[in-house]
Formats: structure tokens, sequence, C-alpha cells
């Protein structure tokens, strides 16, 4: 991954953080430690975090189909198909419609705890920005 890349997905991640605190509900409770640490595996622990983060955000304006998301997002289908999978098996997101067609929203469940995905995004962001320095 290039320099310029790089910095290009710090800004990016800064402004996915401005789009969820806009999304959050003002005196929300704090999400469980389960939950906690749902999202932080989903988003940062996994090759896919960034994709499925890129998900999420772009479905927090209006609902999706699989090919849809594809277009928007640049990415091949099948790639989108399996992380909405993954991001459906974890409750993130709820479909309506079968196969091709199908339509995903973000979950309920989702929605309530969207301000934990700020935790997400700062370990993320550190997680890209880290340079292992071998001595």
């Amino acid at each position: 991954m290039t320099l310029l890349n790089l910095g290009n997905m710090t800004n990016q991640l800064l402004e996915f953080k401005e789009i969820i605190r806009s999304k959050q509900i003002p005196n929300q409770r704090k999400p469980d430690k389960q939950t906690r640490k749902l999202l932080l595996y989903l988003f940062t622990s996994t090759r896919g975090g960034l994709t499925r983060l890129r998900i999420i955000i772009n479905l927090l304006d209006q609902p999706y189909n699989t090919h849809q998301l594809a277009q928007k997002l640049e990415l091949d289908y099948k790639a989108v198909q399996h992380h909405m999978k993954v991001l459906e098996k974890n409750n993130m997101v709820s479909k309506i419609g079968e196969k091709y067609g199908a339509i995903f929203h973000l979950s309920n469940f989702l929605e309530i705890n969207i301000g934990a995905l700020d935790e997400a995004i700062d370990k993320l962001d550190r997680k890209m920005n880290h340079k292992k320095v071998y001595l």
C-alpha cells in the first residue's frame, strides 16, 4: 500500500467518524461488552473490516442490493456478496427479499449501537497507520 493510499484511507476513516457521530442518538447508553467485541472483530480484526465499514456507511443513507453496492464501492460482486453474508449473519444488516434483488438495510441492532463503531474506526485507523520497525 502506498503512502498516498494510506493518507486517503485515513481521510476516509475520519469522514466515516463524522458520519457515524451525526447518526448517533443523543444520551445513548454505551454498548455492552459483547457488542463492542463483535463490532471490533467484524470491522478491525479481519481483512475485510474496511470493506464492511464502507458498506455500512453507504447503508446509513439508503438501502441497496448487492449489485448496487458493488457498483458504488467499485468492488467485485462476489466480494460484496460475501461481506453481506457476514454482516447479515452477525445481525449488522437485514435483508428484504430473496436472491439477486434482495435489498439490504441496517439492522435495528446496529442502528441502536451505531455509536460503538466510533471505537472500531479509531482502532482501524491505528492499525492501518501502525508501522512495524525491526531492529
